[in-house]
């Protein structure tokens, strides 16, 4: 946009008077706003619609304040005074009729030039206007091209997704399965059922004809007896010896596992599997009871996780409750009854132990009365480094695993008389133990290098450890 020697001028009178003079063309063009864009323009400018003829001068702005307040990319980079470096009359500033305060409110318009004004600027920030306009017309064509277009395609496309159709033919093959483990089972269940009962009544029958036997044998006994003189039962001896000898073949009773039910025709390790995964998605919140942490144990403000320190912690309280030597810790609450689980993230330590003890553990000293899986009265999943075992009574059992696991879910079944150890990750049982427990459980846990956590109820996926597993030194005899 140029503009020539006689293009619209501003009149030194009206300047005082706050408001700009009209060009001769724009007089003749009413429906064009003084001072806009399309009233100098000589090409025509691509934007949705010419500027409001509402815009009308501001007040007079405060002394010291100007044009300067445009932004800085659309600020003209000359020198001199005034309004940022030009005069109040060639920006269209309230001083000479502007738009309300330099555009601090609404963009102030390019007043028509003066003398001496570059045409070049003027083209520049008219231009700028333009692209500006031009990259909003093309940003609403986009997003009404994603409303119209995209929005409505992508949501047939979820109307129609094979998701809802997959979940439920999973959910009818998982269905079948298990009716047909379910079959199965119940019919092994069926058939141990009947052994049982035919080896009891066969029993019943052999016992019942051996008592019948003995019963005769006494009555014949009791009759030589008392018919017999001396003389008779001298000659009845070959006859007695031939019976007696009869009865000494009837052995005594013994117990036999045959008539018991045998519980393995029930063992299903696809119906393990899916009972574990089932309760351990119900796991229930479980805190540590300070009182019960060693002094080379931590206890985290939630109650949730243990860090070991090779250094004794000073304690203002040592109870009775507390572990003095070994790093180990119990939970608050026991439980005596019922089916109960919880999970324990232990991707950060190579050297721990979780289960279940009495609450009659022994909690000083560094016998093997007080370390977890040397007594009588704890079960426990063991790690030290590459060895995994289960430890109880202080016999050892390994434990071989393909890779460490992350997370540790505990389960314990008190009236079934079973602890389960599990990993959710793979969904592997890692251990089961079957025991017929005669006290209240306590979880416990122990750790001898880095720390431990119990996990909240929501089910958590782990993740491979992100540490190198190195030998726990710091308590070499855990």
């Amino acid at each position: 946009h140029r503009y020539g020697a006689g293009g619209p001028r501003v009149r030194p009178k009206d300047a005082g008077r706050g408001r700009a003079s009209r060009s001769p063309s724009a007089a003749t063009q009413p429906d064009v706003p003084p001072g806009s864009i399309a009233s100098h323009s000589p090409r025509p400018l691509r934007v949705p619609a010419p500027y409001p003829r509402s815009l009308r001068a501001g007040p007079a702005p405060a002394p010291g304040r100007g044009c300067g307040d445009l932004p800085s990319s659309l600020r003209p980079e000359v020198s001199g005074g005034g309004c940022g470096g030009l005069g109040a009359s060639e920006w269209g500033c309230v001083r000479e009729g502007g738009l309300r305060g330099c555009g601090r409110d609404v963009p102030a318009l390019p007043a028509p030039p003066v003398p001496g004004l570059s045409a070049a600027l003027l083209s520049a920030f008219q231009n700028k206007l333009v692209d500006r306009c031009e990259r909003l017309q093309l940003q609403s064509a986009a997003i009404a091209k994603h409303v119209d277009e995209v929005l409505p395609a992508r949501s047939q496309g979820v109307l129609v997704s094979p998701a809802r159709e997959l979940v439920i033919q999973r959910l009818i093959l998982v269905g079948k399965v298990c009716e047909n483990e379910e079959q199965r089972l119940l019919e092994e269940v069926h058939a141990e059922e009947e052994r049982a009962q035919q080896s009891i009544l066969t029993q019943q029958a052999h016992w019942t004809e051996a008592l019948q036997k003995l019963s005769a044998l006494r009555t014949y006994l009791v009759d030589m007896i008392t018919n017999l003189d001396d003389q008779g039962l001298v000659n009845a001896e070959q006859e007695i010896f031939e019976r007696t000898e009869l009865a000494e073949g009837i052995l005594e009773p013994q117990e036999s596992a045959k008539l018991n039910f045998n519980q393995q025709c029930v063992q299903s390790p696809l119906l393990h599997r899916l009972w574990a995964s089932a309760v351990l998605c119900c796991s229930q919140e479980i805190s540590i009871d300070e009182k019960t942490v060693s002094p080379h144990l931590s206890l985290s403000e939630d109650k949730k996780t243990l860090t070991f320190s090779p250094k004794k912690a000073k304690l203002d309280l040592d109870g009775p409750e507390r572990f003095d030597h070994w790093p180990n810790a119990l939970a608050a609450a026991a439980f005596h009854t019922g089916l109960h689980a919880w999970k324990v993230s232990v991707e950060k330590s190579c050297a721990y132990k979780l289960g279940v003890c009495y609450g009659s553990l022994p909690r000083k000293g560094p016998g093997n009365e007080a370390r977890l899986g040397f007594n009588a009265a704890s079960w426990v999943f063991s790690r030290y480094d590459k060895e995994f075992r289960f430890l109880h009574a202080g016999q050892p059992r390994p434990v071989e695993l393909l890779r460490a696991p992350t997370e540790i879910g505990v389960l314990v079944d008190f009236a079934g008389g079973e602890v389960l150890f599990y990993d959710p990750d793979s969904c592997t049982i890692l251990f089961s133990h079957r025991e017929a427990f005669a006290a209240p459980l306590y979880p416990v846990f122990a750790v001898a290098h880095q720390s431990i956590s119990l996990r909240p109820r929501a089910r958590t996926f782990g993740k491979e450890p992100n540490h190198s597993p190195s030998t726990p030194q710091e308590h070499s005899a855990f």
